[in-house]
């Protein structure tokens, strides 16, 4: 088996892991936030500083991210809070850093995503409090310190990783090159952290009532509409900039164990249902497009991207 055929199948291997011996991985559930760190630093490490460069196509996708996450919360709102936090987590949380590593198997520009993730978590880690705090997320509080206690967790979350990134860069050159040049590090914490967040909900969602279950399969559902208009919306972007794949990974591929670990600390942990079928539904859209790509339509999705 090559290494590719490996992380095709590395990641449902891992939520099946999770999702079985749920009762072990369930008592790791201290452990997302530093996998989190640890992933997002090696994968900044691939990025220097000096190459990162903005451009309109990632202000679009920004705009998108963003404004998908607010519309569809004031869009279920009144339907169902449960379902309107779901589908929030499932659009506002940033790009995962492993889509660079999808992309780049599909043919995508990894400058371009590498550039776009950096900006996605930013943009989160900087509106996440403000966000959190106005739609309630904990009712006990008053706005100013839900804002405070947010800021407090996530900003460290996902900011430092990248100023340790660069200070590596800047004081240990030769450690960063050490870290740059392996990556495939970044790919395996993300399936490890999948393996917790998934053993945590499946102990969650055992512990519900019966009269949860219509509700946990709505969030479900509601996740894989979310995810199938992501994918086809950026991929509609990307085509419009140059860059297909980027465009599709960049807004339907997302930080999942970041998204459940949020839902389950500061929403009802019953929404976190909506991010870890995300999970399971984004993993079926990459490894169907990574069995087309290695199946011989390669040159399709060269095509597309450029």
């Amino acid at each position: 088996m090559t290494h590719q055929q490996r992380r095709t199948v590395a990641l449902p291997l891992a939520m099946l892991v999770g999702a079985v011996f749920h009762g072990f991985f369930s008592r790791l559930s201290f452990l997302p936030p530093y996998l989190i760190f640890a992933m997002l630093f090696v994968t900044y490490c691939r990025v220097s500083a000096r190459e990162v460069r903005f451009r309109p196509f990632h202000w679009v996708l920004l705009a998108v991210q963003m404004s998908l996450g607010v519309g569809l919360y004031l869009a279920l709102c009144r339907v169902n809070p449960l379902l309107a936090q779901g589908a929030m987590m499932c659009s506002f949380v940033p790009t995962a850093m492993a889509a660079t590593t999808i992309g780049g198997m599909l043919g995508a520009d990894v400058a371009t995503m590498a550039s776009f993730c950096l900006m996605s978590n930013m943009g989160v880690a900087v509106t996440a409090p403000l966000l959190f705090a106005a739609v309630g997320a904990n009712p006990e509080l008053s706005f100013l310190q839900s804002v405070g206690i947010i800021l407090w967790k996530v900003v460290p979350l996902l900011i430092l990783p990248f100023a340790g990134a660069v200070a590596l860069e800047r004081f240990a050159p030769r450690w960063h090159k050490a870290v740059r040049d392996r990556q495939i590090v970044s790919f395996w914490i993300w399936a490890a952290s999948l393996t917790v967040v998934l053993g945590r909900t499946v102990e969650f969602l055992l512990a519900q009532p019966k009269e949860n279950y219509s509700l946990e399969v709505l969030l479900a559902l509601v996740a894989l509409a979310v995810c199938l208009s992501q994918f086809a919306l950026g991929r509609y972007i990307g085509r419009r900039f140059g860059d297909t794949v980027a465009g599709g990974q960049s807004i339907g591929q997302k930080n999942t164990v970041l998204a459940i670990w949020m839902a389950q600390t500061w929403f009802d942990p019953l929404s976190s249902v909506a991010p870890a079928a995300y999970v399971i539904w984004q993993n079926f859209v990459n490894s169907w497009q990574l069995l087309k790509y290695d199946g011989g339509s390669s040159a399709g999705l060269e095509r597309e991207k450029r």
